[in-house]
């Protein structure tokens, strides 16, 4: 009952949000020395996740995903009369040798179509838009899953994700769920952020970043999840990194470490690897050594707390 949920956000995509939950898996697995903590890892990110590329997990479970409705027409009952083509606004009917049929991309799934048949040839039947997936890695149990492109519900598949990596945390005693959160403010994001008890949020020293980054922690001030940042890339422009660190005290947001433009971060990516396995001093990961040993401090007081 005492397991916490970290979240790690990112106002834009690219700001090295992934990189940095996959050091955290890393060190969050070490037993000596960096504040171990069991953790369930989940990648929220379900439109484009990619923290198992960096984890190489093995793959245990695969679960269908069932989306939202499209319409299905009974080529056995349909009469061809065209109705349904004519009151589609999305121009979804389409007509091959005089056979009607559906488009499957265009159509939204109104159902304007199913109420107007006059032979009752149309029905919505639930689509198949993703698999979720149970996986074992090196630094633990991830739950991950991958969305069809053009499909909907992410925010549901999120909701998933995260419901079956804190589900099993509870079964077997793991003290806090990572969760690797997608970047803007959108539904996935409050899907990934709802219940967690801290976030961190990733921000570089660009302007889009800085202006991303301030719409991220209001969304997390809105739901009053206790909110950390820090800053990436943070040497390529330091009156960005200035900015930042100022909007962080006029709100009194904690800045919990800044990690250096380090070309090591790309090798471990190309190696597959967190970059503080990969190499455990190189600067981006000795600044990243530093921002866990906070974030886990803050874990541990929580669920201290919650315990007794």
């Amino acid at each position: 009952m005492n397991m916490k949920q970290l979240v790690i956000l990112s106002g834009k995509g690219g700001t090295g949000k992934t990189s940095i939950a996959a050091a955290f898996a890393h060190l969050a697995a070490l037993r000596e020395g960096l504040s171990p903590l069991r953790a369930v890892l989940a990648d929220a990110d379900v439109d484009a996740a990619n923290l198992e590329l960096v984890l190489h997990p093995r793959r245990l479970e695969q679960h269908e995903f069932m989306g939202g409705s499209k319409a299905v027409i009974d080529p056995a009952k349909c009469e061809g009369c065209g109705i349904c083509a004519q009151i589609c606004r999305f121009d979804a009917v389409q007509v091959q040798d005089g056979q009607y049929g559906i488009d499957l991309v265009a159509c939204d799934g109104c159902a304007a179509c199913v109420y107007q048949c006059p032979e009752r040839a149309i029905r919505m039947a639930p689509q198949l838009v993703g698999h979720w997936f149970r996986s074992e890695s090196d630094y633990g149990p991830l739950f991950h899953a991958a969305l069809r492109p053009a499909h909907e519900n992410s925010g549901k598949l999120v909701t998933l994700v995260k419901q079956q990596a804190r589900l099993l945390g509870l079964d077997e005693g793991h003290q806090v769920v990572i969760v690797d959160g997608p970047p803007g403010i959108g539904c996935p994001v409050i899907s990934a952020a709802s219940g967690a008890d801290l976030a961190v949020i990733v921000a570089e020293p660009t302007a889009a970043s800085i202006h991303d980054m301030v719409r991220a922690v209001q969304t997390t001030a809105h739901f009053r999840i206790p909110t950390l940042v820090c800053i990436n890339k943070a040497d390529v422009f330091p009156e960005g990194a200035a900015q930042i660190e100022a909007y962080c005290r006029e709100h009194a947001i904690e800045m919990i470490g800044r990690i250096p433009f380090d070309a090591t971060v790309t090798e471990a990516m190309v190696q597959g690897e967190p970059v503080t396995a990969y190499r455990f001093d190189a600067p981006a990961s000795q600044a990243m050594r530093a921002i866990w040993q906070r974030v886990a401090t803050r874990l541990i007081d929580r669920v201290s707390v919650a315990a007794a």
